[in-house]
């Protein structure tokens, strides 16, 4: 939409399409609020975009060109537009959440051969693909990764939706589409696969740069990488919204762990602990028995009451579990550091265990075509309740008025000033000086294009979740989160050369700022204005959603966050009822038509005075 197409008056303006921004969109816009919802990117979802891998190299190439804009001939345009009793408040023009970016390619950068047979372009069989993406944070190093996986029917693609699922994408199994506002229906198509019927495929012996680029529309690089906890905020939002009905989501059908130098599953759900070949028979009960435990952790006080403000690891060698368990249960169930109290640990293992069983045996799932579809879906609802969006445009400054102190306007990039009551803002947008604390640590990410997964099975289509425990006690863990072909992430049918490590192709690093730590108090902003941080450190992304709640209940105290869209059969348009399938020109639909009109004026006629 123009700049001059645009109202001048809306409730809330947004600035920013990451999740939490894109959750307050929808949640405002359903309640009836108009939300004007801006970016100056050209592209949804911020820092928690997937782009393809051609998509990728340009943002790596924006990266790199990005300067500082001189804004001096813009100030003296919203200069004038500010009155007499208004200050100014200047938003940056710079992005300057992503520093440290660096690219290396380890594939050959050869004119690939076409020697062998030629893979259909819909080709859905995959051989060997991993994406995988690696994450650290200051304090707590994190990493993810993409890759085939091991067990195809533990890999079942189901929606948070429980009255909607999904069809898995198994080896020769089909998935449907999603739509989604940065990405092409043509793009989406590329990704599918081809029928069962087709004759074996020769798989290519060889990955190429120029292969990687050529089949760049069959990537969904992940700029953050997270699960979803099958009960936890996210999931429980897309189901009570029905905002899950835009997307498909696959299970993650293992959780890894690396351990005396070799990569190994991790028994978590009662059939993986009594099919493990790692443990004892004594370990098995061991662990089951604490796990039992765990799960109602709460009416048993006195078994842990004596830690409480110990360390979890404490508790654990008290509980006389050996080292193979306590490594399992603290770095790949709980999921914390060794100096996690005892109370917090429990709590940690006691969710992973809740979230077992209700959509695969393990407590995760991955959105199919990558994270940056699920900011996207908000945006949608948003737009099917009346929200207006603009990418390539954002805002120059706030106009405040001195007395009140509070935001009543925005001016954005065109010139044009637009009155709101409340702003909402992503912490990009914030300049340094209105910043009461700097203090933030830095996510170091990797991303990483592999020819194999880090531990082949059977099966190559699941994803995996890899912890890697700190080398130090103080140090941090490293999580991995790899990813197989039929997640829409990377491409199928890289490598059929047997390895026992898999080798790199492509891999890029960089640094996201965390400022999750920081709140209102941080910044010096009128009081509706309401920032919004970018992604956290967490596995999950239940920080984000509780934030997006937190701002919208301060934006509307009285309203329901995010109450249900109404299914669209279940609309009525013009006071219609439920429409004829048909173009209704029979006679059966007609004659239909003309007793429901009449039994319509005789009630009209009863309730008549």
């Amino acid at each position: 939409m123009a700049a001059e197409d645009l109202p001048s008056q809306f409730d809330v303006v947004i600035l920013g399409t990451g999740l939490t921004e894109s959750v307050i969109a929808a949640a405002c816009s359903r309640v009836g609020q108009s939300v004007l919802h801006l970016d100056r990117r050209n592209y949804y979802a911020g820092n928690w975009a997937s782009f393809t891998f051609n998509g990728l190299l340009s943002w790596i190439e924006q990266y790199k060109n990005q300067q500082e804009v001189q804004i001096t001939e813009l100030e003296q345009v919203w200069r004038s537009l500010i009155d007499e009793g208004e200050d100014a408040v200047p938003l940056s023009a710079l992005d300057s959440s992503i520093s440290n970016l660096e690219v290396f390619c380890y594939a050959s950068e050869e004119e690939e051969k076409e020697e062998e047979m030629k893979t259909p372009l819909s080709s859905f069989q995959p051989v060997n693909a991993e994406t995988v993406s690696e994450e650290a944070n200051g304090d707590s190093t994190e990493a993810h990764d993409t890759v085939t996986g091991d067990d195809t029917t533990a890999s079942d693609a189901k929606t948070p939706n429980e009255e909607h699922e999904v069809s898995e994408p198994k080896e020769d199994q089909h998935t449907s589409d999603i739509s989604e506002p940065s990405q092409s229906q043509e793009e989406k198509e590329s990704q599918l696969s081809s029928s069962p019927a087709d004759p074996p495929v020769e798989v290519q012996k060889k990955i190429t740069y120029q292969k990687l680029v050529k089949e760049g529309r069959r990537f969904n690089i992940d700029l953050v990488s997270k699960l979803m906890y099958s009960r936890g905020a996210l999931v429980d939002l897309l189901i009570k919204s029905n905002v899950s009905r835009y997307a498909e989501f696959k299970n993650i059908g293992r959780i890894l762990t690396y351990r005396n130098g070799k990569v190994e599953q991790v028994p978590c759900s009662r059939a993986d602990v009594f099919a493990s070949k790692q443990l004892t028979v004594v370990e098995k009960r061991m662990l089951m028995k604490f796990l039992t435990f765990c799960l109602d952790f709460e009416q048993h006080p006195e078994e842990y009451q004596d830690y409480t403000e110990k360390p979890f690891r404490e508790f654990l060698k008290n509980k006389k579990l050996t080292e193979n368990l306590q490594h399992f249960i603290l770095h790949s169930i709980a999921m914390v550091t060794q100096h996690t109290l005892t109370e917090e640990g429990l709590k940690a293992t006691q969710h992973f265990l809740r979230c077992l069983g209700r959509y695969g045996n393990t407590p995760f799932l991955f959105p199919l075509y990558g994270l940056g579809e699920i900011p996207q879906c908000f945006c949608r609802m948003c737009a099917v309740f009346g929200g207006i969006y603009c990418l390539r445009h954002s805002v120059e400054c706030l106009v405040v008025d001195k007395v009140s102190n509070k935001v009543k306007a925005v001016i954005d990039t065109r010139g044009q000033r637009i009155s709101c009551s409340h702003f909402v803002v992503e912490d990009s947008y914030i300049r340094d000086e209105q910043r009461q604390s700097t203090a933030y640590r830095q996510i170091s990410r990797a991303v990483l294009i592999t020819d194999r997964s880090v531990l082949p099975s059977e099966s190559d289509q699941q994803i995996s979740m890899v912890t890697i425990p700190p080398l130090e006690s103080s140090a941090p863990a490293v999580r991995m989160v790899e990813l197989c072909s039929s997640s829409m992430t990377c491409m199928p049918g890289t490598c059929a050369e047997e390895r026992s490590k898999p080798a790199v192709l492509w891999v890029m690093y960089f640094n996201m700022r965390d400022t999750s730590a920081l709140d209102s108090s941080s910044y010096s902003l009128p009081s509706n204005v309401h920032v919004c941080t970018g992604p956290d450190d967490s596995l999950c992304s239940d920080y984000s959603i509780k934030l997006a709640e937190s701002v919208f209940h301060h934006i509307l105290p009285d309203e329901e966050f995010c109450p249900p869209a109404p299914n669209p059969e279940d609309i009525i348009y013009d006071g219609d009822g439920p429409q004829a399938e048909g173009p209704g020109f029979d006679e059966s639909t007609n004659t239909e038509a003309d007793k429901s009109l009449a039994e319509e004026e005789g009630a009209t006629h009863e309730k008549s005075p």
